[in-house]
């Protein structure tokens, strides 16, 4: 058998010896969950990448691939890191047709890139995505983990706006799926099954997208509640009616005021709901006024309208909330569940109450009107051990959701609890079929094996 060495060092003729990192000093910034590359290479071409990855796949090399790494630490304990290919090098945008609202562009460019150049073409445009970490995130990233923020309740996720692909697959074949042309696809749509797939079925280096123009005006109304049941009512109320908000979350107490922006609300406020409001100006006054009102006669405090930069700020902080708990409580552990949109006062109450009795805080962001709650678990004082308490939590939280036909993904924690939960929840009747997937796309399991669901 050959030494590994001998096997990884030919990497450096497919994109130069300035392109590829063996330093073991350097390869440490690499690392995931505690398992270093033997070598982290960064390609320029989708071609070169299509060569590294029938290298791989030849000689059975791990590969891990990688953006900016703001994601890098979701999903399972890797069971290998051999070869860590970083997208960083695939940096364009390919193609830019604005009058037919599509975008093209390669897997390393960030998000953040991409909307300023939008903004700055013609009338302003945008591609309606908020994940977050925007100023780091690629958009490879975004893609291969289904990344979103507040705005997935007007425009989706990157599944409703993608309309294209190029990938590598594990045999070095490059795939294209999808483009411009929104009908034009037969059979199974490989570029769907992509996303979301965190990298376990083929490496994305080009995506297109659909665009939308700029809006004319964009605001946010805070509006307090001194209970959770009047802040759900109110949130269910919005939801069934006429009004069109792009944004709709629930804050606890301990979140709005971890929150890393100077709001003000009533010191009594309890929770509190933010929606956001975006489109033409007249239309965003009157459904402020119409929103403020049907606040008040489900019980809201004094509420609170943001305009221009205000609003930018407070979306910016929520979209990067883990970024403010981990400056105050760096131990912290994100939990991700879904359930029915009608149970989300249930999940809420529940986590809170049982973070409570095992001694935790919990600080809460429920997006109500797409049933998602992120619970950012903080320590507290313990009567048993740590790893004992947080597991409980965890169990409790998953079982909740799945009685409530959803899920819970752990999306952050310390290494050894990882290794002791399972970090994407209840086993589903699809993981089979998932499971199946694999076996057929990646036979010799060369792409990020371990990371995803049930080990694959």
């Amino acid at each position: 058998m050959l030494n590994k060495n001998k096997i990884v060092s030919p990497l450096n003729k497919i994109v130069g010896d300035t392109n590829l990192i063996s330093d073991p000093d350097k390869l440490k910034i690499y690392g995931v969950d505690g398992k270093l590359p033997d070598r982290v290479v960064f390609p320029g071409t989708i071609e070169e990448v299509s060569k590294l990855v029938a290298h791989a796949n030849q000689h059975n090399l791990a590969i891990v691939p990688m953006g900016n790494g703001t994601k890098i630490g979701r999903g399972g304990v890797p069971k290998r890191v051999d070869v860590v290919l970083s997208t960083s090098r695939l940096r364009r945008m390919t193609d830019c047709d604005c009058d037919n609202l599509t975008l093209s562009a390669e897997s390393g460019i960030t998000l953040s890139e991409v909307q300023k150049s939008l903004a700055e073409r013609g009338r302003g445009y945008f591609l309606p995505l908020d994940p977050p970490f925007t100023d780091k995130a690629t958009l490879g990233g975004i893609v291969a983990t289904n990344s979103s923020g507040p705005k997935r309740l007007l425009y989706g996720t990157a599944r409703d706006l993608i309309i294209g692909s190029k990938a590598v697959f594990p045999n070095g074949d490059i795939v294209a799926s999808g483009g411009k042309t929104v009908k034009n696809v037969s059979g199974y749509d490989m570029c769907k099954l992509l996303i979301g797939s965190f990298g376990t079925l083929g490496i994305l280096c080009e995506m297109t997208f659909k665009l939308l123009p700029l809006p004319e005006k964009e605001a946010t109304l805070l509006i307090p509640f001194p209970n959770l049941s009047n802040a759900v009512g109110f949130t269910h109320e919005i939801l069934h009616s006429q009004l069109i908000p792009s944004s709709m979350d629930i804050l606890n107490a301990m979140a709005y005021k971890t929150l890393k922006c100077r709001i003000s609300i009533p010191p009594e406020t309890r929770y509190l709901v933010a929606i956001g409001l975006e489109g033409i100006a007249e239309s965003v006054e009157r459904q402020t006024v119409e929103m403020m009102e049907r606040g008040k006669q489900q019980g809201a405090l004094s509420g609170v309208t943001l305009d221009s930069e205000e609003h930018q700020a407070f979306w910016i902080a929520l979209r990067d909330f883990s970024l403010a708990v981990t400056e105050i409580h760096p131990g912290f552990i994100a939990l991700k569940s879904n359930f029915l949109i009608s149970r989300c006062e249930e999940m809420m109450r529940n986590c809170e109450e049982t973070s409570a009795q095992l001694g935790l805080e919990c600080a809460l962001i429920c997006r109500s009107g797409s049933g998602i709650l992120y619970s950012y678990i903080l320590m507290g004082k313990k009567s048993r051990s740590e790893s004992d308490v947080l597991i409980e939590l965890i169990g409790n939280q998953t079982s909740g959701a799945v009685k409530n036909e959803g899920n819970l993904v752990v999306e952050s924690c310390p290494l050894p609890l990882k290794q002791k939960v399972d970090v994407w929840g209840q086993p589903r009747s699809d993981y089979q079929i998932m499971r199946r997937l694999k076996g057929e796309i990646d036979p010799e399991g060369i792409l990020n094996p371990g990371r995803f669901v049930g080990g694959i």
